[in-house]
């Protein structure tokens, strides 16, 4: 069986930098920082008391309330992000076979935020039973692909993936294995978090994980420096049109790039650390490139986890040089999450946004915050630490890694007929 090859025909993004694809792509390329003091919640207590939230966004304006009355937040990031995508793909929805068309997203926590949100008013109001009934819906992580396939009445494939970190990663790759196979023409795919709460921050305050630089926190979130202290929660959502090439072609469609190949593997180290060998996160790369019968020397650039983690930048770093030898030297290397934070489950969507933008311009955006580099990394390897870079882009690796020991990464590359 011959597989079908997999554009992507449109894109929408929500960030902490810019709730639209133009004004997330233009930011990046400023090295625009979208981290400030936490508002959704009083902080105070918290051992951080910042991070990068999405801003100035009025979800009324794209879904009426009583619609809203049934969605975490995390839900309304990813409808609105996947209107942008529908309408930027030019699909004519009068025309399209809906039955072949599917929705996979990715999130890490789901409705945290609404569940959390009952609970203090459950213990506030002296343990009165006084419940909403959209409670459940809200917090149930499948209906975020529900929401959006009952908006548009799509009925392919219709769930949820949910990997950590790697979720939406995870979401991308199962979108290119159906339509690989035949089983849909379209996967609108992406991921979408929200969980900048007081749960969230607190428990990864208990786990060390989140920097807690409150007196600089402009420059906290700073992967790959040696004065790293942990990363910076973000929240937000990407959505993707993955489309069947044949069917793209037929109607016309742009296509941004090709999604080439897909490598997941497990660590089996430890429930949240990184294997410091990186032999697993070195083996999903290999996988994605031979998916897409691409060698290593072919590589351009890498989008990297890049969390700012002390174990988990480092652990990358020696993945990719067990990967990629001496070609790692010429590589661009970036991460996203310099600038966006960590949208945990929603990363690798937003990332993927970055990665096509790269293709369609050739220009690499920087990494941020990045004065000192760890002692422990190649001082050869070039970050874009400097300011965005200006290259031809071809074929681009995208990582993404969670809790529970989850490695993904995807290669992208450009359309060429």
């Amino acid at each position: 069986m011959e597989l079908q090859r997999v554009v992507i025909t449109g894109m929408g993004a929500i960030t902490p930098i810019g709730n639209n694809v133009d004004e997330y792509w233009a930011a990046l390329l400023k090295g625009t920082l979208g981290v400030g003091p936490i508002t959704h919640f009083d902080p105070e207590k918290f051992a951080t008391r910042f991070a990068c939230e999405v801003k100035n966004l009025n979800v009324t304006d794209f879904i009426p309330h009583k619609t809203l009355l049934r969605m975490d937040p995390c839900a309304q990031f990813a409808m609105v992000s996947t209107m942008e995508a529908i309408a930027d793909s030019g699909l004519d929805l009068e025309k399209v076979n809906k039955e072949r068309i599917g929705v996979i997203f990715g999130s890490g926590i789901g409705g945290f935020t609404s569940m959390m949100d009952s609970a203090i008013a459950f213990v506030d109001s002296d343990r009165t039973p006084r419940f909403s009934p959209y409670l459940l819906i809200k917090v149930l992580g499948d209906v975020i692909s529900g929401h959006i396939s009952l908006k548009y009445g799509f009925r392919g494939p219709n769930y949820i993936t949910s990997a950590a970190c790697a979720s939406a990663a995870n979401a991308i790759g199962d979108a290119m294995h159906l339509i690989q196979l035949g089983k849909a023409d379209i996967i609108v795919t992406g991921g979408t978090e929200a969980s900048i709460n007081e749960t969230a921050i607190g428990g990864f305050n208990a786990m060390h994980a989140l920097s807690t630089r409150n007196d600089d926190y402009l420059h906290a979130s700073r992967p790959f420096d040696r004065d790293r202290d942990g990363f910076v929660m973000g929240e937000g959502a990407a959505t993707l049109i993955l489309e069947r090439l044949d069917h793209a072609l037929a109607r016309g469609a742009k296509i941004y790039g090709e999604l080439g190949g897909v490598g997941m593997t497990a660590d089996t180290f430890h429930i949240t650390a990184p294997a410091p060998d990186g032999i697993s996160a070195s083996t999903s790369m290999r996988l994605a490139m031979q998916d897409a019968n691409i060698k290593p020397e072919e590589v351009d650039y890498i989008n990297m986890h890049g969390t700012s983690t002390p174990q988990g930048d480092l652990s990358e770093c020696v993945a990719i040089q067990h990967t990629f030898g001496e070609h790692a030297s010429k590589l661009l290397l970036n991460s996203t999450k310099s600038m966006t934070g960590h949208l945990l489950g929603a990363g690798p969507a937003i990332e993927t946004v970055a990665i096509l933008k790269s293709i369609q311009h050739n220009i690499v955006h920087p990494t941020v915050n990045l004065m000192h580099l760890d002692e422990r990394i190649s001082p050869e390897w070039n970050f874009c630490a400097n300011g965005p870079v200006q290259r031809p882009i071809n074929v681009v690796l995208s990582n993404s890694f969670g809790f529970g020991g989850h490695n993904v990464s995807l290669l992208y590359k450009r359309y060429t007929a």
